[in-house]
């Protein structure tokens, strides 16, 4: 264990936990949008940044990715940590203005909707967290989505955005997108995500269309189990 101080409180965690858990398992509420408990950490979205004391020394790094150390002084709310959440927070509403999740960050936040910097248009609500990429690669095990072009052109999505044929059309990336900006319908029998349309598998026992067969063909192959043990839902398990 180690033993460090937050906003004046003594706090103990175990060694190697980053402040963000740490933090927020004392009861203190950090923002942030792209940690997530499934993924790896990117720190993109830069929200969760705290004030650290070491010494004579302060800086401000961000809590998901810097672990907690003995006798650690750590700020959540000072004006310099205020003030980079706040900067942020106006670039984010710039880049996906039409984001009620980035809206109502900002307005708790203090931050007004009208910002000072160029509105993007093109955008749509992606924060570039790369949760979704990541969810695919480390979780899923497909990479069927990945970051393409560079700077200001830089987007998430399929190769050359032609349909993937290594997607399963499992979700993940919709479920752990912090902002909503992946699209994904499913009707009767059939799902729709990142262009391709998939058909959906009826539950053997009570008829409800539960996943994609080609999620579950992947699944049958990776493990080994028989694909018709994989057709019940999970109710009827």
């Amino acid at each position: 264990m180690v033993n460090f101080t937050v906003d004046g409180k003594n706090v103990s965690a175990p060694k190697g936990t980053m402040l963000l858990e740490a933090i927020r398992g004392a009861g203190i509420s950090i923002p942030t949008l792209c940690a997530h408990e499934a993924v790896s950490r990117s720190g993109a979205c830069r929200l969760c940044v705290v004030e650290i004391k070491k010494g004579n020394r302060t800086r401000i790094v961000t809590s998901c990715l810097y672990a907690a150390e003995e006798g650690l002084i750590v700020n959540t709310k000072s004006d310099r940590v205020l003030n980079v959440r706040r900067l942020v927070m106006e670039l984010l509403l710039a880049r996906c203005p039409e984001s009620d999740v980035i809206q109502n960050m900002a307005k708790e936040l203090g931050v007004e909707p009208q910002t000072r910097f160029v509105v993007d248009t093109d955008k749509g609500k992606c924060i570039l967290c790369r949760s979704c990429v990541r969810v695919c690669e480390e979780i899923v095990g497909v990479s069927a989505i990945g970051l393409f072009a560079r700077g200001p052109r830089k987007t998430v999505g399929t190769p050359y955005n032609e349909k993937s044929d290594v997607c399963i059309g499992c979700g993940a990336c919709v479920y752990v997108c912090p902002t909503g900006h992946i699209e994904m319908t499913s009707t009767g029998d059939k799902r729709k995500i990142w262009g391709r349309t998939f058909k959906m598998q009826a539950c053997s026992k009570c008829g409800k269309f539960f996943a994609p067969v080609d999620q579950l063909k992947f699944i049958s192959k990776k493990t080994g189990t028989p694909l018709s043990d994989l057709t019940v839902c999970t109710e009827c398990r």
